[in-house]
C-alpha cells in the first residue's frame, strides 16, 4: 500500500490519501474482525488481541482502528479511545469525522471539540446526520452544555423548523424538541418552553424528563398546582423508565437527563 499525501501536523486534523487495495482490507477485517473478534465480547482482551493483528497487516484500515477504540469508550476510557479513534479519521475522514464528533459530544463531553468535528464535517459534506441526528443538532446539543444558551436555541429552532417544513410536525423528533424547550428554558424563557414540551410530549407522551422541566417551567409562571401534578407523573414515568431512549442512553447519561432514584424522586 503507498502513502501518496499527509498533511497537517495536528493529529486531531490530520489525513492522509492512500493507494487503497480494497479487496486486500476486506480480507483482513473479515479473518480479524468478523471471523476471530467478534466472536468474543468485545470488552474481552481476545477482541483487542485480534484487532491488533489485523492493524499488524494493515495499520492503514479506519474501520478496524474505530472497532478498536469503540469498547473503550463504552467503558468509560475516552482518552485511550481517543488515541485509537484519531486514528480512523486520519485515514478515513469523510467516514469517521461526524462519528468523532459523537463521540466527543456524547461520551468524552469535550464540547468544543465536537463543535470544530462538525463545523468541518458540514464544510465537507453538508449538514448530514449522525446516530440519527443532525450535525447542527449535536452542535446545538455541545452549546447547551457550554451554556451558550441563545444560539442553541437559534440551531434547534432551524432544525425542528426545517424538519417541520420538509415533513410536517409528526416527523420533529422528541429529543430535538426537548433541547429546543430545555434552550428556552435556560434563558427564562417560561411560557415558550411549555409550549415546546407540550409538542415533544405529543411525540413521547411519557417523556419523563420533558415533564419535569415542564413542571419547573409552571412553577416559575406560578401554575403550582399544575407543576406538582406533572411532577409527579415526571416521577411515575420515570420509576417505569420513560426518559431519554436513544441506543447509548445505556452507556451514557445525556444532557439534562435527571438522575433518578426512586427513594429521592429525582436527582
Amino acid at each position: 500500500m503507498a502513502l501518496s499525501i499527509i498533511s497537517c501536523r495536528n493529529t486531531s486534523t490530520q489525513q492522509v490519501t492512500l493507494e487503497i487495495d480494497k479487496a486486500k482490507q476486506q480480507a483482513i477485517v473479515n479473518k480479524y474482525l468478523i471471523d476471530s473478534a467478534q466472536q468474543y465480547s468485545y470488552y474481552s482482551k481476545e477482541w483487542q488481541k485480534y484487532i491488533d493483528m489485523g492493524l499488524k497487516e494493515d495499520s492503514t484500515i479506519a474501520y478496524l482502528w474505530q472497532q478498536k477504540a469503540m469498547p473503550l469508550f463504552k467503558q468509560g476510557k475516552y482518552e485511550l479511545g481517543m488515541k485509537y479513534l484519531d486514528k480512523a479519521v486520519l485515514y478515513d475522514k469523510d467516514n469517521y469525522l461526524n462519528y468523532r464528533g459523537f463521540i466527543k459530544c456524547i461520551f468524552a463531553k469535550t464540547y468544543r471539540e465536537a463543535i470544530v468535528d462538525f463545523e468541518e464535517a458540514i464544510s465537507r459534506h453538508g449538514d448530514s446526520h449522525v446516530m440519527d441526528h443532525s450535525y447542527r443538532f449535536y452542535i446545538a446539543l455541545s452549546l447547551l452544555q457550554l451554556n451558550e444558551f441563545e444560539k442553541a436555541e437559534a440551531i434547534l429552532k432551524e432544525v425542528v423548523d426545517k424538519m417541520l417544513q420538509e415533513r410536517g410536525e409528526e416527523w420533529v423528533h422528541h429529543l430535538e424538541l426537548f433541547y429546543y424547550g430545555i434552550s428556552q428554558y435556560e434563558q427564562g424563557k417560561y411560557e415558550a418552553a411549555v409550549i415546546t414540551f407540550d409538542r415533544a410530549l405529543k411525540r413521547y407522551e411519557q417523556f419523563s424528563d420533558v415533564k419535569y422541566y415542564q413542571a419547573i417551567s409552571m412553577a416559575h409562571l406560578g401554575k403550582l398546582e399544575d407543576a406538582t401534578a406533572l411532577l409527579e407523573e415526571a416521577r411515575v414515568n420515570r420509576e417505569k423508565g420513560y426518559t431519554i431512549n436513544e441506543d447509548n442512553v445505556i452507556y451514557e447519561r445525556y444532557p439534562y437527563q435527571i438522575r433518578f432514584d426512586k427513594d429521592s424522586l429525582f436527582q
